[in-house]
């Protein structure tokens, strides 16, 4: 009867050490998310459905041109320091390291039903080269993410992906879309 007590005794305590853990976890979370909401203003909205941020500025992309405009180009750099300024105030846990991913998006030709369909590597790759666009105005303006606490991922949709517009609204998938992904690494039972 005693073997039995202490090995019931020896499980509850190892469930419970993982419940602590996974509260820990959770804890962490939640404190990302919290920082992460200082990221709405005036350059990102949070996108509740979809949950990511959606950088307000509206860029003017020519059709088929992945070149940032001059006059887009001030706002998407404060966006850019808003961006790294957040991030960088997340605290610096150990065994928690981000992934920033940087989503470039097209518009479909709404005279053309199907553009999206017979253009579609296209469009993946003109989204992905709009995406790499924004991240070299930021590196050119010193905006660099510390490579040991930050990945960086393009991604480029093209005329695809959740949260699209659609009808009179196609032509603002000209856009970026900017996520910050917390990855946990292993964190050990917080001590008490």
């Amino acid at each position: 009867m005693l073997v039995l007590f202490v090995l019931s005794y020896k499980l509850f305590r190892d469930k419970q050490n993982e419940l602590l853990v996974q509260v820990e976890q959770l804890r962490k979370i939640q404190e990302i998310e919290e920082a992460l909401k200082r990221l709405e203003g005036k350059y990102f909205k949070f996108d509740p459905v979809n949950k990511r941020h959606e950088l307000k500025v509206q860029t003017r992309f020519d059709p088929n041109s992945w070149e940032i405009k001059e006059g887009d180009k001030e706002a998407l750099y404060q966006a850019g320091l808003t961006l790294k300024k957040i991030i960088d105030d997340i605290q610096a846990d150990q065994g928690v390291k981000y992934l920033v991913i940087i989503e470039g998006m097209a518009a479909r030709d709404p005279n053309d039903p199907n553009f999206h369909r017979q253009k579609r590597d296209y469009g993946y790759q003109l989204s992905y080269n709009r995406a790499l666009a924004l991240l070299n105005l930021w590196q050119s303006r010193n905006i660099k993410f510390d490579e040991n606490r930050f990945e960086i991922i393009l991604a480029g949709s093209g005329f695809y992906g959740t949260g699209r517009y659609t009808g009179s609204r196609e032509y603002d998938n000209k856009r970026f879309l900017i996520q910050v992904i917390p990855k946990i690494g292993k964190i050990d039972r917080p001590v008490q």
